[in-house]
């Protein structure tokens, strides 16, 4: 049990690490690369680095299962590597670290409008929490007014939205398949489709042989969709089979961590009203994980009566 536990923390610790870090690595991405290579980089890489996996496991799906997998492929891998590039030619890292943290609140919000999950209270006052914050982050320094709010947010807070759509598809439509399979053959249907626009789309091939750094920019890119899709998809699920829902989210709170000390290692600053702004967005994340976990707990309960 304490060695299981140790390992536990470090899973957790290495996977915090890990998407945390996504942020910095688009940065770093955007010095040489649009954002539409940016997006497809990363979506061709993790797609090639699955292939071994991802390949096996076609042919043992229905034509209902890949409709739904190229689905969440496009909502939950494909749109977001986009947005969140174009969102970061305008955001620091640190701060689009931290708006990411909207995803367990989209899937509440989308899970209760189209699939009819319930919300209590708590839930409210969670969301609520979030969306004041990300406005206090998002036009802090600008005196509050609205005509300074730094509109390329909308676009890290599309991509949350999709994150949040793609995580309820999965599990009212596809909770029959493993999310090692959902995950490599999502990335490898939509794969293809990066590869064609990097190629005959993009000036990427011109920027790679004639740019300064561009090697470089595109191992930073490489790295970012085989660790933090990839290699992170692995850990997370060993983490889920050793801990409980609860433990597994902790990682939520801790990205955003990471996320800004890389920021501020770059020469990032974070001003006092964008600490008020991230501190209103993780309460309403803690208090709707909490929330969450309570209904799954007394779900189990009740199960365990039945």
């Amino acid at each position: 049990m304490k060695n299981t536990n140790v390992l536990a923390w470090a899973i957790l610790a290495i996977l915090s690490l890990i998407w945390g870090t996504s942020f910095i690595l688009i940065k770093k991405g955007l010095v040489v690369y649009n954002p539409g290579e940016v997006g497809a980089i990363r979506i061709l890489a993790a797609c090639l680095f699955l292939v071994p996996v991802s390949i096996p496991k076609v042919r043992k799906l229905t034509a209902r299962q890949l409709k739904l997998l190229f689905l969440i492929g496009m909502v939950g891998t494909f749109g977001p590597a986009f947005l969140f590039a174009l969102g970061q030619t305008r955001l620091d890292s640190g701060i689009t670290g931290v708006l990411n943290g909207l995803t367990p609140i989209f899937t509440l919000i989308i899970g209760a409008v189209f699939f009819k999950q319930k919300f209590n209270r708590g839930n409210y006052i969670g969301i609520i929490l979030a969306f004041i914050g990300t406005v206090v982050l998002l036009t802090a320094g600008s005196g509050g007014e609205i005509s300074e709010f730094n509109y390329y947010a909308l676009f890290i807070v599309l991509a949350t939205a999709c994150y949040g759509t793609n995580l309820n598809v999965i599990k009212f439509y596809l909770s029959d398949l493993t999310p090692v399979v959902i995950t490599s053959v999502s990335i490898l249907l939509v794969g293809p489709l990066a590869g064609l626009y990097l190629v005959f789309g993009t000036d990427f091939s011109v920027k790679l042989a004639t740019e300064p750094g561009a090697v470089k920019a595109l191992g930073y890119l490489s790295l970012l969709g085989v660790m933090s899709t990839s290699l992170a998809l692995i850990l997370f699920n060993k983490l889920v089979q050793l801990t409980t829902p609860i433990f597994s989210s902790t990682v939520t709170y801790l990205i955003p961590i990471v996320a800004l000390t890389w920021g501020i290692l770059d020469g990032e600053v974070i001003i006092v009203g964008q600490v008020v702004g991230i501190v209103a967005i993780l309460l309403g994340v803690i208090i709707n994980n909490r929330r969450r976990a309570k209904a799954q707990k007394a779900q189990s309960l009740g199960k365990g009566t039945n």
